[in-house]
């Protein structure tokens, strides 16, 4: 029924296709290697039991005094997709430029969300503090995508970076 030759192709063929498969597997652990690097660059380090610690808070004020507005341009790079600097350019998000003071959605001619113009009041460093963090918390329904600076020093430098710009 099968002669030798038919065998011995379709084994080869067989154990062929398992070897590329083995050599793909190989090559594939090599390039992807998941395991240890030397130390970890970010330790957790956790608390005594017994150990108590005092927290310190520091107001707004003094956060926005220690600003710094040379990292708060570093940190507006993450904005720059969207949002430009310059007075009266509009991209994806209106012009930042005088944002802080400003009346929230108050640029003409740049298509603000009902939800935004709802919002209103003003662009304080607090309000902009408390948008930066999750934009979509403060305006549910906002067309703003970004998930928000998570670090309040962030936030302090970067709105420090906008105020300065219209001085």
């Amino acid at each position: 029924m099968f002669d030798t030759m038919t065998v011995t192709k379709a084994a080869a063929g067989f154990l062929g296709a398992f070897l590329v498969l083995l050599l793909a597997k190989w090559a594939a652990e090599g390039i992807y290697h998941t395991g240890g690097h030397g130390e970890a660059s970010y330790v957790i380090e956790m608390e005594d039991e017994g150990a108590t610690e005092e927290v310190v808070q520091v107001s707004f004020e003094e956060l926005m005094a220690s600003a710094d507005v040379g990292k708060g341009a570093k940190v507006f790079k993450k904005c720059q997709a969207c949002h430009k600097i310059e007075e009266g350019a509009n991209a994806t998000g209106p012009s930042l430029y005088g944002v802080v003071g400003r009346t929230v959605a108050s640029i003409d001619g740049f298509g603000y969300t009902g939800a935004m113009v709802d919002h209103g009041g003003d662009w304080t460093p607090e309000a902009l503090d408390a948008y930066l963090t999750k934009p979509s918390a403060v305006v549910p329904g906002t067309a703003m995508s970004f998930a928000g600076l998570k670090k309040q020093q962030d936030r302090v430098n970067v709105i420090a970076y906008l105020d300065s710009l219209d001085d």
